[in-house]
């Protein structure tokens, strides 16, 4: 578990698209996964570990489990805010938690993500792999 004192987030803003939303001018329910993908994209980018990152050191990381609770509806236009949260763990795994605000500050949605590490022949890694262990190490969640 992690304390208070290494905990790393990245705060994103977006404006709502119009091809993101149904006729209702509602942000349709798939479309939430990938604001958590933008949340992520984020994340590595402020905090070095983006995907071409993990490509450079041979590795790939699917997603192999995806949560989302929808608690208020976004609207054409609308700007959000994405909360990007890395939880740290023991194994070998990438878990985020994300959390979605509307402009009044409420909460309108929040998930989770985890994905695994694969190496270049598709094999499962069991372990955290070097360069991950190295970038831990650097900030702190080691």
């Amino acid at each position: 578990m992690q304390s208070k004192d290494n905990i790393l987030t990245c705060t994103e803003e977006v404006r709502v698209r119009f091809n993101e939303t149904d006729p209702l001018g509602i942000v349709w329910h798939g479309h939430y996964i990938v604001y958590f993908e933008d949340g992520r994209e984020a994340f590595g980018r402020k905090h070095g570990l983006t995907y071409l990152d993990i490509q450079k050191a041979g590795y790939v990381t699917p997603i192999v489990k995806s949560t989302c609770e929808h608690f208020l509806p976004l609207k054409y236009g609308e700007t959000f805010t994405i909360v990007t949260t890395f939880v740290n763990s023991v194994a070998a795994k990438l878990i985020y938690q994300y959390e979605l605000f509307n402009q009044q500050g409420q909460l309108v949605c929040s998930g989770e993500t985890i994905q695994v590490f694969l190496d270049s022949e598709g094999n499962l890694c069991l372990y955290n792999p070097d360069f991950f262990q190295a970038w831990k190490d650097k900030t702190g969640l080691s």
